[in-house]
């Protein structure tokens, strides 16, 4: 496609959201009331533009929305030079239009860096290009967006200590400081949206979990002792369906967290199945056992108050893009299945979310 022809397919496709968001506003009251407070789902645009079932479920079901890779630096920043926003204002005008809110992901990332960016060889170069970038994406959706993973996924998968950072292009060049520089220059752009730290792998008593849930509350009381404008605390939850939850350490984590003032949200949840046995109703309740304990832990210091899960259906999930199971069959990791029916996992949505 030239520059113009996808400027008008991704335009055209925003009047597409739109059109199934004045119908979705229609949707009966007793659809309506399955809406569960503080729920929401990611999903891309292609998805959505693709597949109308998606947006009817979004707006059945949740009352927010995430784009999955929409605002991540790639799409958003194809070179030093230019903004891409469209695709992310599509999002945003479904949201709009069927009365959700938006969240946003993410500021600042080690995954994910678009190739100009490599090619500066200067740290001088590199912070003001981060500098620009997180200052321009953050005013440009001053007062449209809820929140910000502002920082994504600091913490090595096996941390050495406490003090132990992901080595990143970022930190090669500016150091630890890149973190608090995030949140600061997100801060001054918009100083009203809430403003969050996001991190995976900590809610099982496996041994490498408990080190990244010691090292992640560090950095958290660091960035707090330094005056960082945090707010709140991302707990992706990418559930490993084989593992149980640590519900007491990662209850007494949660309880810390919010006695220092922040709020805790539950990001990017679903769960792996891959190395599950048994039929797919088998399966599902335990990947529902695993949420519920997930929440239930967090739920013992107070309300959960915002859940997002890494797509909605099964039909639209990364883990079946990139992981396999031996039996070739599809893993179940969200509360729908690949038809676009509930299944146990959305029971426990419901019972955390109906009295947020």
């Amino acid at each position: 496609m030239t520059k113009l022809d996808r400027r008008e397919f991704i335009l055209g496709g925003a009047a597409t959201l739109a059109a199934g968001a004045s119908a979705s506003a229609a949707l009966p009251a007793s659809k309506l009331a399955r809406r569960h407070q503080g729920y929401g789902a990611a999903a891309t645009l292609w998805d959505l533009q693709s597949d109308p079932r998606l947006g009817e479920a979004i707006s059945t079901y949740c009352t927010q929305v995430v784009p999955v890779l929409e605002l991540k630096w790639p799409m958003l920043r194809p070179d030093a030079h230019t903004f891409a926003f469209e695709r992310a204002d599509a999002i945003l005008d479904f949201a709009q239009q069927n009365d959700l809110t938006m969240r946003g992901h993410t500021l600042a990332w080690y995954h994910d860096i678009p190739d100009w960016t490599k090619r500066i060889k200067d740290s001088k170069g590199v912070e003001r290009a981060y500098v620009d970038h997180i200052s321009t994406v953050a005013s440009y959706y001053k007062d449209k967006l809820t929140s910000w993973d502002v920082v994504n996924e600091p913490i090595p998968d096996n941390p050495r200590d406490v003090k132990d950072r992901r080595d990143t292009f970022w930190t090669q060049h500016l150091g630890d400081r890149w973190i608090p520089l995030a949140f600061r220059t997100a801060a001054a752009a918009d100083p009203y949206v809430k403003l969050a730290i996001n991190e995976y792998d900590i809610e099982s008593a496996k041994d490498s979990f408990i080190a990244k849930r010691a090292a992640y509350r560090n950095l958290i009381m660091e960035l707090l002792d330094q005056g960082v404008p945090l707010h709140a605390v991302g707990l992706q939850s990418h559930l490993h369906a084989e593992l149980e939850i640590d519900t007491h350490g990662l209850a007494e984590f949660v309880t810390e967290i919010r006695s220092w003032g922040l709020e805790v949200f539950v990001t990017e949840l679903d769960v792996d199945d891959q190395k599950l046995t048994g039929s797919p109703l088998e399966r599902d309740a335990i990947v529902a056992k695993r949420v519920d304990d997930l929440l239930t832990a967090i739920a013992s210091s107070g309300p959960v108050r915002s859940v997002l899960t890494w797509g909605i259906s099964d039909r639209y999930s990364w883990i079946n893009g990139y992981v396999k199971r031996p039996d070739k069959q599809p893993n179940r990791p969200l509360p729908l299945d690949g038809e676009f029916k509930p299944k146990p996992f959305m029971d426990v949505i419901s019972k955390f979310t109906k009295d947020v």
